[in-house]
This record gives C-alpha cells, sequence and structure tokens, in this order.
C-alpha cells in the first residue's frame, strides 16, 4: 500500500476543504457574527495545517492503485465529514461532536437528516456552510479535487469510479481531469441558473443560494424549522423547487449530451423514460388518493403531491407539508419511492433507477426462459448489451442493500421505536434521503437518538453514498493483505 500517495492525495483534499471554509467566513464577517467568525477561523488553520502536512508526505511514485483509491475515497469522506464539523463544535453552534459529525455527514452525502430541533437561531455563516455541504457532496468531495488538482495522475478514474453514483460511471472524455471539468461546468450552471430563477419568484439572495445548493445537490437541509412549509402558498416557488429537484435527478452526462446536440441520445434513453414515467405515475396516484380527502382543489393537491414525489425519488427531502399525515396509500408510495432513487450520475441517492431497468429485464428473461429454456436473450440498455459483470453486480448491490436496511432497523429498534421509524430512519440515512415517518418524520429530528445510533445513522448515510462496496470493502482482510 503506497500510504505516502494516500496521504498526499488526502492532504490537498484537506487543502481544498480550508480554503471553501473562506465562502462562510466572508458572510460571518459581513453579519459580524463573532463566534461564527472564530469558529471558521481555527477550522481554517487546523484543516490547513493538517492537510499541508499530509500533502508532503514522502511517497514511491504517482501511480494510484485500485486499493489506493478506494482507501482515498473512504479516508476522504470520513476525514472531510469531520473537519467539516469543526466549525460547528468550535462556534458553539453544535457543542456535541458527535451531532455536529452527524449534520455534516449529512450535508455532505446529500442526506439532510438533522439534530438541530431550532436551525433558525444558528448563525447565518452557518446555515450557509451547512447547505454548501450539499453542493460539495452533490458531485462528489474527490472529484472535486479531481477537477482543480492535477496530482492524482494516472490513476485518477480509480478514484472516479469509487465515487460515483451508479454502476458504470460516464467517462465522458478520453481525460479524467477533463471529464470531471465538464460535470462541474454543468454543475454549477444548473445551480445558477436555480438561484436566478428562485430570486425571480420571490426568494432573498440568500435564500435562492442555500436552496438552490439544496435542490441541485438534491440534500435537503433547510435554514427553517418547517422546511419549506412557510412558502407552500407560492405556487410559482414550489413548483420552480419541484422541477429544480427532478432535473437534479437526471443524470449530468444527458446534459453534456444536449450541450453537444445529441437528441437521440437524451430522447431515447431508457433510464430517463423509466424515471419521468415513475415520477409520472407517482404524482397521478397520489393525487387521485389526496383529492376530496386531504385537499379540496385539484391545483393544490397536484402542487404538493408533485412536490412530494420529486423530492422523495430524488432523494433531497424538501418538504412543504407533514407528509405523515397523509393518508395510509400515499405513504406507502413514498416509502417504495425511497428505495427507487434517481438516476446514475445524478446527485441523487438510493438505489437507483438504472438497477431498477436492469433487474426488471433480467426477470422479464427468466420468464421467458421458463418458457422457452433454450433461449438466449443478452440483457441490453440503450442499444447496448450489459456485461455479464455489471448484471451480476447489480444483483449483488440489491442482495447488500437490503441486507443491510433489515439489519440496520432491527439494530435502531433496540432505541425502543416502532417498526415504521425504526424501518424508515434507515431508510432515510441509508438512501440519502432525510425524513422519513414516525419518530423521524418531516416535523421531527434525529436528536432523541443516543449517540451511537448516531454514529450508526453516519455510518449508514457514508454507505449510501458510496454505495456500499467502496466503504464495506476496506472492512475485508483481504484489502489489507499484501
Amino acid at each position: 500500500m503506497n500510504y505516502g500517495l494516500v496521504g498526499r492525495v488526502f492532504g490537498n483534499l484537506l487543502l481544498v476543504e480550508a480554503a471553501l471554509f473562506t465562502i462562510p467566513l466572508g458572510i460571518s464577517l459581513y453579519y459580524q457574527e463573532r463566534a461564527a467568525i472564530l469558529g471558521f477561523l481555527v477550522s481554517m488553520v487546523i484543516t490547513g495545517i493538517v492537510g499541508f502536512a499530509a500533502s508532503n508526505l514522502p511517497t514511491r511514485s504517482g501511480r494510484l492503485r485500485i486499493r489506493e483509491s478506494l482507501l482515498i475515497v473512504t479516508l476522504g469522506w470520513v476525514g472531510a465529514s469531520f473537519f467539516g464539523s469543526l466549525p460547528f463544535v468550535l462556534s458553539g453552534s453544535i457543542p456535541s461532536w458527535i451531532d455536529a459529525f452527524f449534520e455534516t455527514v449529512s450535508g455532505l452525502t446529500t442526506t439532510g437528516s438533522t439534530i438541530i430541533e431550532n436551525v433558525e437561531v444558528l448563525p447565518l455563516g452557518m446555515l450557509f456552510w451547512r447547505s454548501f455541504t450539499h453542493w460539495l457532496g452533490g458531485m462528489g468531495i474527490l472529484v472535486l479535487t479531481l477537477a482543480i488538482l492535477p496530482t492524482l495522475g494516472v490513476g485518477g478514474f480509480q478514484v472516479f469510479k469509487a465515487e460515483s453514483p451508479g454502476p458504470t460511471p460516464d467517462k465522458l472524455t478520453p481525460r479524467i481531469g477533463v471529464t470531471t471539468k465538464v460535470l462541474y461546468t454543468v454543475y454549477l450552471v444548473i445551480t445558477l441558473i436555480q438561484i436566478f430563477v428562485f430570486r425571480l419568484v420571490g426568494l432573498s439572495w440568500f435564500e435562492s443560494s442555500v436552496f438552490s445548493f439544496g435542490t441541485v445537490g438534491t440534500g435537503g437541509l433547510s435554514i427553517y424549522n418547517d422546511s419549506l412549509a412557510r412558502f407552500s402558498a407560492n405556487s410559482l416557488l414550489i413548483n420552480a423547487i419541484a422541477v429544480g429537484m427532478l432535473l437534479s435527478g437526471v443524470n449530468f452526462s444527458l446534459y453534456y449530451d444536449l450541450w453537444k446536440r445529441r437528441w437521440r441520445q437524451m430522447l431515447y434513453n431508457e433510464e430517463l423514460r423509466l424515471y419521468l414515467a415513475i415520477v409520472v405515475l407517482s404524482v397521478v396516484a397520489i393525487s387521485l388518493n389526496l383529492h376530496g380527502r386531504v385537499y379540496d382543489s385539484v391545483g393544490e393537491t397536484v402542487k404538493h403531491a408533485l412536490f412530494q414525489v420529486s423530492s422523495i425519488i430524488t432523494t433531497t427531502g424538501y418538504t412543504t407539508v407533514d407528509f405523515d399525515l397523509w393518508p395510509t396509500f400515499s405513504k406507502g408510495v413514498l416509502f417504495v419511492l425511497m428505495f427507487v432513487g434517481g438516476s446514475a450520475g445524478s446527485t441523487a441517492g438510493s438505489i437507483k433507477v438504472i438497477r431498477l431497468l436492469v433487474a426488471g429485464k433480467v426477470v422479464k428473461r427468466e420468464v421467458g426462459k421458463t418458457l422457452h429454456p433454450q433461449m438466449v436473450v443478452p440483457i441490453t440498455i440503450n442499444g447496448k448489451i450489459v456485461a455479464p459483470e455489471i448484471v451480476s453486480g447489480v444483483a449483488s448491490f440489491y442482495f447488500l442493500y437490503v441486507l443491510t436496511f433489515i439489519i440496520g432497523s432491527l439494530l435502531i429498534s433496540l432505541e425502543g421505536l416502532d417498526l415504521i421509524s425504526s424501518m424508515s430512519s434507515v431508510a432515510a440515512t441509508l438512501g440519502n434521503i432525510g425524513p422519513g415517518f414516525g419518530a423521524v418524520g418531516p416535523s421531527r429530528t434525529f436528536a432523541s437518538f443516543s449517540g451511537a445510533s448516531k454514529l450508526l445513522f453516519s455510518l449508514f448515510m457514508l454507505l449510501g453514498r458510496l454505495e456500499l462496496f467502496t466503504l464495506l470493502s476496506i472492512l475485508t482482510p483481504s484489502f489489507w493483505r499484501e
């Protein structure tokens, strides 16, 4: 194991994070928030010193192998979460380190679960940093490092592959550095468009920025205790955010195709079609269930149904109403969507639509083989044959995801919670969604859980963001064996 190279890349990541502290620091300086200013300054110094020391470690070579890449991704996410939590602790905004670590992991993994019961008392600089972590983690903190630092060299694609969501990450150009810059350009353009749109429909510049970070990063941490409920009368804003979430749940490589005018590749993309079909069917089903029972107006019914379906399937987690008070059928649809997620190559979490598509085609093939045992039908996506190892990888991912969900639900139930609360809390954190049902519903937080459970939830969030295999691989004895 080339620990020197691992340390060098990790150190560069921390230097990037230390530099990023200057943005919320500037906001705290503008609003003269003394405690927040001190928290960011001290955090910047500590993170910078550790990053500088690690980035200058001696190394044998500049080439990354798979093991180093996996270790870098895991260490990078845990380390970024640890040092990212320092401003909360040092400023006194979140005195408990476990709580601060949970909140930072929730932000960076774009989960949106929170332990803060009254978020509106936090300094604006802290609120900005809390939301900005969504934007940083949405595309990936290591991908950000790849985009702005050339230190990873030839093996950089292994880091990109280990951190990117989905079974087959898209490499848009021959050079991974160029690919990451293209992705971040798309990411930045969508963010800026959303900021200006939100400003036009009634938000302040500060609100537009933080809610855009949460929308494009599919995060969901709000600067208000009621999430977005106070804006529910502003239909233009609510619908704009719903559309923004849906757009952020699309594979970002399709926007590159759109820019290159590859209309056919986008229009006939099977994952995109299934994603949109699930959204439409879910909105229609919930609207029919809510109309006349919860809402009398068709427009009001569709508005809230569209918003909550968009929020849950993209794993954003913003809310305009307490959907835990909805009829059981509507809640059931939302619970199912927790296990669907957005497209591969998007900022959304959970299982991903592409895996659902592959699994559906495998089931269809097996049903056909029952009638015609000698039939040989390859699995194809967008006209291309899916390699058998990818199909088996999808099956393995499903099994491991469900197994983790079951074990996690049983462990959390030891807190004395009911079954729905235990299951939805694990589904919400493992799928990087945010709110759940019952004890972790839209009007509740994770503050009442024990420290051990909060750390376990943090592990679930990291497992979900890194899609299980990356993090679990370093826990196997064979990973450390030469």
